[in-house]
C-alpha cells in the first residue's frame, strides 16, 4: 500500500508542472496572470567567449563582416517582429526565445524565454503576419500571439489556438523524426506550414493518408485555423520556405533520402508556381528514382516538378529567406540565402555554410554559390557550428541561427556603399 501511495504521489508530482502549464493556457486566454518565471541567458562569460573564438573562422565575401549577435541555446527558426524591436527564435525542445537589442549596437542585450507559462512541444516554427500577430508551429499544434512584439516583456502574453493539440497531424503519426515545422504568412494572408514525413522513405501503405493530410508537403490554412488545404505535395522534409516578393512564388528547401551513398541524392531548392504541384517524393529525389518505389505506380496524370537548384548531397539545406533589404550590394538583392546544417551520416562531412542563389527576371534560379563558411573544420571534420536559419534585421544585415553552437551570428556589409 505504501509503495502504491508513493508511486501515486511521485506520478502526481511529475505531472504537476505539465498540468499547471495546460491550466495556464486557460488563464492566458482569459487574460489572467500565472506564476511563471523567466529563464534568462547570460550574454557574457565563458560561453560567450567560446563563441567569440569561432568568429575569426567564419569566412564571408570581401566587404562583409561576421560577428556574434546573441547566445541562444538550441537556436532554430527565427522571426523578426514587424517593427524590429525583438527577434523570436524557436527550438526543437520546449523553449521559444526572445532576443532584444535595446541600444541598437547590433549585439543582443537580453535573451529570455517567451511565454514561459506555456508548455511548448518542439516550437521550431515562429512567423509573423504583417499586422503583428506571432504564430508558432509546434510538433502538433499552432498557437497565435497578438501583439507579441509588445507582450513579450511579461511572462503571460495573450494567446489563441489556431490548430488545437493533436489536430495538425493525427497523434498516431507523431514522431521524434522530421517534426521541426516551419511557418510563413503568404501574400494571400494565409499560414503555410511544412509537415515533414517521419520516415526515411514512408511505407507504401502511408502514401494515401499522407497525401490527404499533407504530411510530406506544405499545407495552408486561414489564420483562424479554417480552410485547410494541401498546397505542396511530394516533399520529404522541408525545414525552410519563403515567398519571392517579386511575384509571390513559394520557394522551399528539401532534405533528401539517406542510405543511397555519399553523393546522391542531391539536396533541393524548389520553386512552386501553383497550388497542388507535386515534387516527386517518394518516387524521386530530384531526378533520381528511389529504389523503394521503383515498382509503385506514380499518381496518374501528375507531373513531377524538378528542383530549381540541386545542392550537394546530404549538406542538409534548411532555413532560407529572400533578401529584401538594401544594405547588401546590388547583386545580392532579390536573391535567396539558405542555410546548410551539415551532414550527419556522410563519410566525409560537408555543409555548415550559408548559400546564395541569384534569381533572374523570370523568377528562376540563376546560379548558386557559397556565401559564408567556416563552421566546419575541414582538417578534423568537426563542426564549430551548424547554421540552421536565415533572417534579416531592419538594417538589412543577416542573422544566422546555429542550434549546435547555441548562437545567432550576424553578417553585415561594411564595404564601400558604391560597390
Amino acid at each position: 500500500m505504501k509503495t502504491k501511495l508513493a508511486a501515486l504521489c511521485l506520478g502526481t508530482a511529475l505531472a504537476s508542472p505539465v498540468l499547471a502549464q495546460e491550466n495556464n493556457m486557460d488563464k492566458l486566454q482569459n487574460m489572467q496572470k500565472t506564476d511563471a518565471q523567466f529563464t534568462f541567458i547570460e550574454q557574457t562569460g565563458e560561453r560567450a567567449e567560446a563563441l567569440q573564438a569561432i568568429v575569426p573562422h567564419i569566412k564571408v565575401p570581401e566587404g562583409f563582416e561576421a560577428s556574434l549577435y546573441a547566445v541562444v541555446p538550441d537556436a532554430r527558426s527565427m522571426a523578426v517582429a514587424p517593427q524590429g524591436t525583438v527577434l523570436f527564435v524557436g527550438t526543437r525542445k520546449d523553449k521559444v526565445w526572445s532576443v532584444v537589442d535595446r541600444d541598437r549596437d547590433r549585439v543582443a542585450d537580453q535573451v529570455k524565454d517567451f511565454a514561459p507559462s506555456i508548455a511548448f512541444d518542439i516550437p521550431n516554427g515562429p512567423c509573423f503576419s504583417r499586422d503583428g500577430f506571432l504564430y508558432i508551429a509546434e510538433r502538433n499544434r499552432v498557437l497565435q500571439f497578438p501583439a507579441a512584439e509588445f507582450f513579450f516583456e511579461g511572462p503571460d502574453p495573450a494567446v489563441g489556438v489556431v490548430v488545437a493539440q493533436g489536430e495538425l497531424i493525427p497523434p498516431e503519426e507523431e514522431s521524434f523524426n522530421h517534426t521541426a515545422r516551419v511557418c510563413r504568412v503568404g501574400p494571400d494572408g494565409k499560414l503555410y506550414i511544412s509537415l515533414g514525413q517521419p520516415h526515411n522513405v514512408q511505407p507504401v501503405d502511408k502514401v494515401e493518408l499522407y497525401d490527404q493530410i499533407g504530411i510530406g508537403g506544405i499545407i495552408r490554412i486561414n489564420t483562424d485555423g479554417t480552410g485547410r488545404e494541401v498546397y505542396t505535395r511530394g516533399v520529404r522534409n522541408s525545414v525552410g520556405h519563403d515567398f519571392n516578393p517579386a511575384n509571390g512564388d513559394l520557394w522551399w528547401t528539401d532534405n533528401q533520402v539517406d542510405g543511397m551513398g555519399d553523393d546522391i541524392p542531391p539536396g533541393e531548392l524548389n520553386r512552386q508556381t501553383a497550388a497542388g504541384q507535386h515534387f516527386g517524393f517518394p518516387w524521386t529525389n530530384s531526378r533520381i528514382e528511389i529504389p523503394d518505389y521503383k515498382n509503385v505506380p506514380r499518381p496518374e496524370g501528375v507531373e513531377f516538378i524538378e528542383p530549381q537548384v540541386e545542392m550537394q548531397a546530404h549538406a542538409a539545406d534548411l532555413g532560407m529567406s529572400f533578401y529584401r533589404g538594401n544594405s547588401f550590394p546590388e547583386r545580392y538583392r532579390t536573391g535567396i540565402f539558405s542555410a546548410q546544417h551539415g551532414s550527419w551520416n556522410r563519410t566525409v562531412p560537408v555543409g555548415a555554410q550559408v548559400m546564395f542563389t541569384a534569381v533572374d527576371a523570370e523568377g528562376n534560379a540563376a546560379g548558386t554559390e557559397v556565401f559564408a563558411s567556416g563552421w566546419l573544420n575541414e582538417e578534423t571534420g568537426e563542426y564549430r557550428g551548424r547554421p540552421m536559419d536565415i533572417a534579416f534585421l531592419p538594417d538589412g544585415s543577416m542573422l544566422v541561427s546555429d542550434d549546435f553552437a547555441g548562437a545567432i551570428w550576424r553578417i553585415a556589409y561594411v564595404g564601400a556603399a558604391s560597390q
